[in-house]
């Protein structure tokens, strides 16, 4: 009989090499967990953020593409011309105006009412060389103007 063997003293047991990697092993587990974890989130967080790139791009192209097919809102005259603008004195030309987005329109010295159009042309006859000024205002109260010189002689 040995002096570990004596009767009464439970036997110890022996550590194996297994036992002694259980923690580690449990560890690194965990940290391989978190880490797959953290990875599918920012793929997630990278993914959510690409598709709302996309989104504020199609809608900005969509946007574009409203504005150049109906306008922006703003007033945009698309004509304003005579079609002579060296006259002389008593004769008449041919003022054309056109305007878009607009609620009234109001021509400079007054030749007639004249209303938003988007191509209108009046006859005028100035006795003295002229500057007719065209002024646009839309619903929301902006205004436009262009000028247009015509010489009598």
């Amino acid at each position: 009989m040995s002096l570990t063997d004596l009767p009464g003293e439970p036997e110890k047991p022996s550590s194996s090499p297994l036992k002694k990697l259980l923690p580690l092993t449990s560890l690194l587990f965990i940290g391989a967990v978190l880490y797959a974890a953290w990875t599918f989130y920012s793929r997630y967080q990278d993914s959510q953020k690409a598709q709302q790139q996309l989104q504020e791009k199609q809608q900005e192209a969509r946007k574009k593409t409203v504005n150049e097919v109906f306008g922006n809102g703003e007033i945009r005259f698309e004509t304003f011309e005579v079609d002579n603008g060296n006259i002389s004195r008593g004769d008449t030309a041919h003022l054309c105006y056109g305007v878009e987005n607009a609620t009234s329109v109001k021509l400079d010295p007054p030749v007639e009412p004249i209303k938003p159009s988007y191509r209108h042309c009046i006859d005028i006859a100035p006795k003295t060389s002229t500057i007719y000024t065209i002024t646009a205002t839309d619903a929301a109260g902006h205004t436009k103007s262009l000028s247009l010189p015509v010489k009598v002689h």
